[in-house]
């Protein structure tokens, strides 16, 4: 299986390469990474202890994501958020302890699901505009 794109049968028929690669779990998860590396850096920035191996770890592995370890971790914990956690902290050990740390499952499903809405409505918005023009 692929991670690259998004799957189901309404994406095959009609939706844009661009589309499928935005909501790829590729491209979600590439997205919870960045959000943990960027809640890592301001924690960071506000005295929290967060060692700069961790942030330069992270930094590292931002897009190297294994589906596979995700995939026992999830069996596990039968958590998709801490399934995620556990297999970056696996890609970057100097920072398992403090991804996501001081946040919620939200902080990470929510803004990168806005993340990606937006860009899906930048793709967009050019084929709207021709389309009123």
């Amino acid at each position: 299986m692929s991670h690259a794109e998004y799957r189901s049968p309404l994406a095959d028929r009609y939706a844009s390469r661009a589309m499928l690669e935005l909501f790829s779990p590729q491209t979600r998860h590439g997205l919870w990474r960045r959000l943990w590396l960027a809640l890592a850096g301001a924690e960071r920035e506000f005295g929290v202890e967060i060692p700069e191996a961790a942030i330069r770890e992270m930094r590292a592995h931002l897009d190297d994501i294994d589906f596979a370890a995700v995939a026992g971790y999830e069996k596990k914990f039968r958590h998709d958020v801490m399934a995620h956690v556990h297999a970056f902290g696996d890609a970057a050990p100097a920072a398992r302890g403090v991804i996501h740390l001081g946040a919620t499952s939200c902080f990470v499903t929510d803004n990168g699901d806005l993340i990606q809405m937006r860009r899906a409505l930048e793709l967009l918005r050019g084929r709207l505009v021709a389309l009123l023009r």
